[in-house]
């Protein structure tokens, strides 16, 4: 549940290429007070924080995102997760998972990304 379809590692790999750029986070791009990202596709959203870093100069060198929960599985569908926020994102975008393994609250999915952004203007 969230403002947007609320894909938990889209969004962490969006707020990294943000703060790696130094333009803010998702709350500052696509705020939940705005209704016109109500339901807002995350990948979309993906690609237009690709669009922007590349108005601003930059361009993704990689970003990893570390998914923790205990349901669903990762691994299963990594290959095709890593494909698509690729794509999206205009750079390699790795994903791993771990599980919990029983300790603390495994209700909920939890994802931390850290991104590499380079001045694309040096190329």
């Amino acid at each position: 549940m969230g403002h947007s379809d609320a894909d938990v590692v889209a969004h962490a790999v969006i707020d990294a290429m943000l703060s790696a750029a130094g333009l803010g986070d998702i709350g500052t791009q696509f705020p939940d007070s705005d209704e016109r990202w109500r339901d807002a596709d995350s990948i979309e959203m993906l690609r237009q924080v690709s669009a922007l870093l590349a108005e601003d100069g930059w361009q993704l060198a990689n970003a990893d995102c570390t998914v923790i929960c205990d349901r669903p599985m990762i691994a299963p569908h990594r290959d095709q997760m890593q494909e698509l926020l690729s794509a999206a994102a205009g750079g390699p975008v790795t994903v791993c998972g771990k599980r919990t393994e029983g300790l603390g609250n495994t209700a909920g999915i939890v994802a931390h990304a850290v991104a590499l952004v380079i001045d694309g203007r040096k190329q």
